[in-house]
């Protein structure tokens, strides 16, 4: 069996840290992160609540700026949202427009964009999140889920290179979330993106990623890579009772766990 813990990729980074620190004040979240993103897969950013996850996220997407360290995509230093570069903010609710139809808010982001070209960008992402013949309704007319579906579509609208989600499915429920983290698996594998997830659950780091970075408490440093090795296509029955899926997850588990107690152990 392969060792759990093996930290080498083939894959050619898309995204590069390098000793990436925030302080806010005299509070220093992000100690010192230095990770590569490979192209191409779906990696995951796991760590526990507080560590600095979404802290880190916005700093990979140029919408905050590293107190040391940087970041660079595709071999360019990251000083601003980078073209190419494509959001999913957990909170579906209030990023999308409740005034505007469905394919409205797909489009909002695409008004530079010619119209013929901009309807079909808008039709083909509806049609990749299973929402096609659905562009006529408006937000609050759908279930969290749908809105969630719409928001995936309009970022995957301006045909990213690197899709980034922040705890994309906290607020949904456990059907929901398995049916999204199966739709964001397929989008991936068809389209052949970068998607990197932040998110604070185990087990969805584990089916999700090709490739995990692991996070220690706050402020967090990078605990340790992994590169999941669990066979596509996934589907949570057959995935989740293969053993090595059980081996990563408690593998992470333990990270997490042995993490948490030394930051207690040197807090008291």
């Amino acid at each position: 069996m392969t060792d759990p813990t093996a930290q080498t990729t083939s894959a050619v980074p898309e995204l590069q840290l390098d000793r990436v620190a925030k302080r806010y004040g005299d509070n220093l979240a992000v100690r010192s992160i230095t990770a590569e993103i490979p192209a191409h897969k779906v990696s995951v950013i796991v760590g526990p609540s507080g560590c600095g996850k979404s802290t880190l996220l916005r700093i990979i997407s140029g919408l905050d700026d590293p107190s040391e360290g940087s970041v660079s995509f595709e071999g360019q230093l990251v000083t601003g949202v980078p073209e190419g570069l494509a959001m999913v903010f957990q909170d579906y609710s209030r990023s999308l427009y409740p005034w505007m139809r469905v394919d409205k808010n797909v489009a909002f982001p695409l008004s530079k964009v010619p119209k013929k070209e901009r309807e079909e960008r808008v039709r083909e992402a509806l049609e990749a999140v299973g929402l096609a013949g659905r562009s006529h309704l408006y937000p609050w007319q759908m279930s969290g889920g749908m809105q969630q579906r719409v928001a995936i579509a309009r970022a995957l609208a301006s045909r990213p290179k690197l899709l980034v989600m922040d705890e994309p499915y906290a607020s949904v429920d456990a059907q929901t979330r398995g049916d999204l983290e199966d739709l964001l698996l397929r989008i991936q594998r068809q389209l052949g993106i970068t998607v990197l997830v932040v998110t604070h659950d185990i087990d969805e780091s584990v089916y999700l990623a090709d490739h995990i970075i692991v996070l220690s408490t706050p402020p967090s440093i990078v605990a340790e890579t992994i590169d999941v090795d669990l066979p596509h296509p996934r589907d949570h029955v057959t995935t989740k009772t293969d053993p090595r899926y059980v081996e990563i997850r408690s593998h992470v588990t333990q990270l997490l766990r042995h993490r948490e107690l030394r930051a207690v152990e040197d807090a008291s």
